[in-house]
């Protein structure tokens, strides 16, 4: 993923302040895309949909999440526009709807990206803030801007009643957290578990793919991820925390034998039909504070 080079503060600030605006959301909506991208093609990837295969799925295919993604693409700059101006929870919160049916639309009814319009909006929300107020875009800042600005309204968000979701269903069922849940903390996942393990993994030596893997591997580890709970119930999901932290403990993608573990567990998910979806959610946005960061 490109650096966000052309995007600092001082290299827009030789611009008109409407133009530089514009060129900065355009950028993190690039590059919001982008992650989602990295996420969709990334492979072994168990049980999610790539360019390999559909995973644990039978509704959906890459073209599928392509089309999604395309049907985004005005969404994250509109998002990253609004964080720049403060605005208020419920307006990015109707963006978000407005993208959610967008999405739906261009995907005849298919849910691939729900989450990530949730996850990655109030990031780039978070990062256009930061940016409007001089701060050098470093993770930590994004994560204080994020709970600074809308923290209290992600909380009360988090418990309000939607029973139209798989989530809020199982939520009720296995007490199992979320989106939502992960949103009303400001994402902590993101900041401490995935970005962290993305650049663990460069700092070894190793490249973006395997860093990604090691990212999302230690999510499914951690995380209690409704989209699983849905597909597999409490069994699966200890499955998936049990594979995923042996993944870890063996060394994740450092193990000489990583690539053909993670393809068995990929097998085992599609046979059990568990698709870690919030985990993969969580890598967009990992991988879009990689792009955006400094630190």
């Amino acid at each position: 993923m490109p650096e966000l080079i052309v995007l600092q503060p001082t290299h827009v600030a030789r611009r008109p302040a409407a133009s530089g605006e514009r060129s900065f959301a355009q950028g993190i909506a690039r590059l919001a895309v982008r992650s989602l991208y990295a996420e969709l093609v990334l492979y072994p990837k168990p049980g999610l949909v790539s360019l390999v295969d559909n995973g644990s799925h039978a509704d959906m295919t890459a073209a599928t999440f392509m089309r999604s993604m395309f049907a985004l693409r005005r969404y994250f700059w509109d998002i990253t526009h609004a964080g720049m101006h403060d605005a208020p929870f419920h307006a990015l919160k109707r963006l978000g709807i407005d993208a959610e049916a967008r999405m739906l639309r261009a995907t005849a009814g298919i849910n691939t990206h729900r989450g990530a319009i949730f996850c990655l909006g109030m990031l780039c929300a978070a990062i256009g803030r930061c940016h409007a107020s001089g701060a050098v875009l470093t993770a930590g800042r994004v994560h204080a801007m994020l709970l600074d600005g809308w923290g209290r309204e992600l909380g009360a968000h988090s418990v309000t009643p939607d029973m139209h979701s798989n989530g809020a269903r199982v939520r009720l069922a296995h007490a199992a957290s979320g989106a939502r849940e992960e949103g009303a903390r400001g994402f902590p996942s993101v900041f401490h578990i995935g970005l962290p393990a993305l650049r663990r993994t460069l700092g070894a030596g190793r490249g973006m793919r395997e860093a990604r893997i090691d990212a999302l591997f230690a999510l499914m580890a951690h995380i209690s991820d409704t989209n699983v709970y849905h597909r597999g119930g409490p069994d699966g999901a200890l499955a998936v925390r049990r594979q995923a932290r042996a993944f870890v403990a063996r060394g994740g993608t450092a193990s000489l034998d990583w690539e053909a573990r993670a393809v068995e567990c990929h097998r085992s998910f599609v046979a059990g039909r568990l698709s870690p979806g919030g985990a993969a959610d969580l890598l967009g946005a990992a991988c879009l504070l990689q792009a955006v960061t400094s630190d």
